[in-house]
């Protein structure tokens, strides 16, 4: 965002952690962000992510030690207070960081962003001298619901009261669906419904230059780029190569799936045994390699498994993908807004995740195409997609940071 909102008329700066406890970085990506920004950066009292892992491998333990008997206690307990998320121990940093800001030279506007939901709890403060935007690029129930909040008590007795009272101290709201959009309207009437927009993720157009590699010949190449978690865990796309390895091991041969990028624990043995059938576990790379491997694919795996909230969720990736022009294989459940953006766009064909069976016979289907002759790059397909394309969704932004300042100049 903050590439492209001096084109329409925004001078952003960026307040955001010193000490990120994550599990990768990509530094690659400070290309992206304009000389002349402001970053303006504060200490958070998370552990380090090593501390973070072991605590969820404890919690995931069947036969726990006495150590990770404790850890796991300990880090339970954490949880229960961590709310909405172990990310709250940035706010006591960033509260002073905002507060001088507010002091010294107040933004016109301050817009937050989340998951991580924590940062949302400054919009009061914020919002005694400027105008606030508060964007969901994902639904705080669902992350409540879904990820490390299930089973929370405090989660459960005040996530819609905390939600409540930080959207009535927002002067806008953006989404990043539709559906997340009338979501919010039914859950909170009290909101305006003109002061809600659904704002989609996007592609950076800079992002695929014109002399990209092409897939190879020898092997009809699947490539999922992104996290696998729960939301998107792919046992039934590993099911389905199994049963394909099972049926048709010649032809199984010609096919190379790879996953690019990190793979949380509790999907690692859904893994087990895969690489024989040509399954690949890349790995984490920057985002220029991530890039490179969307090119070199035939296909272009987008996945959300069968998870509560799902039908409201766009990936990110999928927008990558109409912008490199490959076609996708897309598994997701059939009335949800993924779905809906598939076949409005022709982004490439649909199947539900767990329809092992239809994943197998679509793979045969390909192969057989594939060792047939039908090896060249795929045309483009997707239509109509100038909308997501980030030069535009920044004046998107843009717009809303004006009506966020003019809602509070008129009270």
């Amino acid at each position: 965002m903050v590439k492209y909102l001096p084109s329409h008329g925004v001078r952003p700066s960026v307040l955001t952690v010193s000490n990120p406890s994550v599990p990768v970085t990509d530094e690659s990506l400070l290309k992206d962000l304009p000389t002349d920004l402001e970053v303006i950066r504060a200490r958070t009292f998370e552990p380090a992510y090593g501390a973070k892992k072991a605590a969820w491998e404890a919690q995931t333990e069947t036969k726990p030690t006495l150590k990770k008997r404790a850890v796991k206690l300990a880090s339970g307990f954490a949880r229960q207070l961590m709310y909405p998320d172990v990310q709250m121990l940035w706010v006591p940093g960033a509260s002073a960081a905002l507060a001088r800001t507010m002091l010294s030279a107040p933004p016109d506007v301050v817009l937050f962003s989340g998951p991580p939901f924590s940062p949302f709890l400054l919009a009061p403060l914020a919002h005694t001298r400027s105008a606030v935007v508060l964007d969901y690029r994902d639904e705080w129930s669902t992350i409540r619901k879904t990820y490390e909040m299930t089973g929370s008590a405090l989660a459960r007795v005040i996530g819609d009261p905390l939600e409540a009272l930080l959207l009535k101290r927002a002067d806008m709201v953006t989404t990043a669906t539709e559906e997340f959009r009338l979501g919010l309207l039914e859950r909170f009437p009290f909101l305006a419904p003109d002061s809600v927009v659904a704002i989609p993720n996007g592609y950076d157009r800079d992002d695929f230059p014109a002399n990209l590699p092409g897939p190879p010949t020898d092997k009809l190449v699947i490539s999922y780029v992104g996290t696998i978690f729960k939301l998107v865990s792919p046992q039934g796309l590993l099911n389905a190569v199994r049963k394909l390895h099972a049926r048709e091991p010649e032809l199984a041969k010609l096919l190379h799936l790879r996953f690019i990028g990190r793979i949380v624990d509790s999907e690692l043995p859904f893994f087990e045994g895969m690489e024989s059938m040509g399954v690949e576990r890349v790995g984490y790379v920057a985002h220029d390699e991530a890039v490179k491997a969307l090119a070199t694919s035939h296909l272009i795996c987008v996945l959300l498994d069968e998870v509560d909230g799902v039908e409201r969720i766009y990936p990110a990736k999928i927008f990558e993908a109409m912008a490199i022009g490959r076609p996708t294989l897309t598994l997701t459940p059939k009335v949800s807004a993924l779905a809906r953006l598939v076949q409005k766009h022709k982004v490439g064909d649909l199947l539900t995740p767990r329809d092992e069976e239809g994943i197998c016979t679509y793979l045969v289907a390909k192969l057989r195409a594939f060792r047939d002759g039908d090896r060249g790059v795929p045309a483009p397909t997707s239509v109509d997609i100038e909308s997501f394309d980030r030069r535009n969704t920044a004046g998107d932004f843009a717009r809303v940071m004006q009506q966020a300042i003019a809602r509070r100049r008129s009270g």
